[in-house]
């Protein structure tokens, strides 16, 4: 059984091909860069090849049995999918499970929520059998403020007080790999969250533990984010952004029993804690 990943040297994608490598799978992986092909595990085949293009998406899913669907956050990221459930509609592909967000149609208005919904039913609507993964916000993510951590005891990720589910990326790869790799998950979509609601404040908390020195949370001030923001990460992305984390402060994101019971059944552990993930990574940086 071939299984393509695309997105499989980012955060996500990475982790799913070693659940799938671990599980003995056949992976192949879609990158714009063939380079990256040394990142890969040992026996990953890399494929070159950009979902734009139309040469790209008449040949990449031939003789491809299943399919990890993910799309980077882009102004392209909606057209990128639907030229990939069209072309894998034509290939004949047997199974998608595409990563979408939490709640993403209760959030519409974002657009990056917007094109996770738009996909998600032009997926239902393709015949292809479907699994759909919808996680939280990654703990993974807070890679991104090492050195704003370390350095100047800030957190800086205006996650807000509402509550926030967030999910380490290793339970959203154990999901994908379940998904792609046993029978059952046809047609299914999983809320993939982690066990506690996070705050900005309790996120901060946590890293002074792990850490054992002050972490002060920078605040909820979006004003002050963005223009931070805007040095690194293009207009586009930090104005949804904003958005998004404007949503978190008002809203929250959180799960529900149920949610925490399905994950905790496909899975067969509970979800991993921050906490745990927060010590773990504070050892390697340390």
């Amino acid at each position: 059984m071939k299984i393509l990943v695309t997105g499989g040297t980012g955060t996500v994608g990475s982790a799913v091909v070693r659940e799938l490598m671990a599980r003995k799978g056949d992976v192949q992986v879609l990158t714009r860069d063939k380079s990256k092909g040394g990142q890969l595990p040992q026996g990953v085949t890399a494929v070159e090849g950009n979902l734009q293009e139309v040469s790209t998406v008449r040949r990449v899913f031939d003789g491809v049995d299943k399919v990890f669907l993910l799309n980077a956050v882009s102004p392209t990221e909606s057209s990128e999918a639907h030229m990939a459930i069209t072309a894998m509609r034509r290939a004949g592909v047997k199974h998608v499970t595409y990563l979408s967000v939490h709640e993403a149609d209760k959030a519409a208005w974002l657009p990056h929520f917007w094109a996770k919904v738009g996909i998600e039913e032009g997926l239902k609507a393709s015949g292809i059998p479907y699994t759909i993964l919808r996680p939280n916000n990654f703990y993974q993510n807070d890679y991104w403020f090492k050195d704003v951590i370390l350095q100047h005891g800030v957190y800086p990720q205006p996650l807000g007080d509402a509550g926030v589910s967030r999910v380490d990326v290793r339970d959203i790869a154990e999901a994908a790999a379940i998904a792609l790799t046993t029978p059952g998950h046809e047609g299914q979509t999983y809320n993939l969250i982690g066990p506690e609601e996070m705050t900005g404040t309790n996120t901060a908390a946590a890293w002074s533990r792990v850490l054992g020195r002050p972490i002060t949370y920078a605040g909820d001030d979006l004003d002050a984010w963005e223009k931070q923001s805007l040095q690194y990460l293009p207009d586009w992305m930090v104005f949804d952004f904003r958005m998004m984390y404007q949503h978190f402060q008002e809203s929250g994101l959180q799960a529900s029993t149920e949610d925490t019971a399905r994950q905790t059944k496909l899975l067969g552990h509970a979800p991993r804690a921050f906490d745990a993930f927060a010590a773990e990574t504070a050892g390697s940086w340390q």
